[in-house]
């Protein structure tokens, strides 16, 4: 299941060091942390659908397998602020966790019709 490589890799990147971003003068611009944030969990949530494609029949279906990126998001927030010393927990982080989420969904929602039509 490449999701679950894809979360250890959000796992990693939210516990490692913020030394170890420092070094990376992208890092060092304004907000780009936000984006980062939304482009995991958009990736997150993006490889999930596609894995479960077949099974997810309905929208309820959707939204509700988003709650396990959406709490794995938060999960990652308290982590950083109780087991790293150079990192805290943000509810901005949070949101813009959501937003990479609900992005996907939509972006799924609109996509899903169109691939079924030029299916048939």
């Amino acid at each position: 299941m490449f999701s679950i490589l894809v979360a250890l890799i959000i796992m990693y990147l939210s516990l490692a060091s913020s030394d170890t971003f420092d070094k990376v003068s992208f890092f060092n611009t304004p907000f780009v942390d936000k984006i980062v944030h939304f482009g995991m969990y958009f990736g997150l949530m993006s490889v999930i659908i596609f894995e479960y494609r077949k099974t997810l029949k309905s929208t309820g279906s959707l939204f509700l397998i988003a709650l396990i990126p959406f709490f794995y998001g938060i999960l990652m927030e308290i982590l950083q602020s109780t087991l790293t010393i150079s990192r805290f927990a943000s509810f901005y982080d949070v949101l813009f966790n959501s937003a990479g989420i609900l992005v996907s969904l939509l972006l799924w929602l609109w996509i899903k019709p169109l691939i079924k039509e030029t299916i048939r």
